[in-house]
């Protein structure tokens, strides 16, 4: 059970942007990161930034800053993209329907801003669950480790196992 601090860091309303706040979110983002978060598109395969990150740190939503993921669930699914076997808490993330070009597939979303993440499938790891969260790198932002306390997300610390650099697991 995560304690009631970890909760409040995680709790979307708290990274929700309305107004101002949010059309100067958006005005930060590059054209891809635009078209990935808003549009629904997706960055080629093999490109993204944070393919293939290992460092110990959580990725969060690139227009709200909420958190999203830990990169103690992420793995190597060799899909193109970042994927992970789950969320930091399914109160993060909400999924819809993609039937865009006759596709079936179900999207994942961000619950704080909206942000448009990427998909999840039912093709991942048994031992973890069974789903692969396939996100594009244009929708995240990660924070290392080392980083959370300055990034106001010291609190989810407590994920890691209690290891000074973050390497333990949760």
């Amino acid at each position: 059970m995560a304690s009631k601090e970890a909760l409040e860091a995680l709790d979307p309303a708290r990274y929700a942007l309305s107004g101002k706040a949010r059309e100067d979110a958006l005005g930060t983002l590059s054209d891809l990161e635009y078209k990935v978060t808003q549009q629904g598109e997706d960055e080629a395969p093999y490109t993204g930034e944070y393919l293939d990150t290992k460092t110990a740190g959580v990725y969060v939503d690139r227009v709200t800053g909420a958190p999203l993921f830990l990169s103690s669930d992420k793995f190597d699914s060799g899909c193109g993209w970042p994927s992970f076997t789950k969320p930091i808490d399914r109160s993060v993330l909400s999924k819809i329907p993609d039937n865009r070009g006759g596709r079936r597939l179900i999207e994942v979303v961000s619950k704080a801003g909206g942000t448009r993440l990427g998909h999840v499938f039912g093709d991942g790891p048994k031992e973890s669950g069974g789903l692969r969260y396939c996100i594009n790198s244009a929708a995240l932002r990660f924070e290392p480790y080392a980083d959370l306390d300055k990034e106001g997300l010291g609190a989810l610390k407590e994920f890691f196992g209690g290891q000074a650099d973050g390497q333990g697991g949760h």
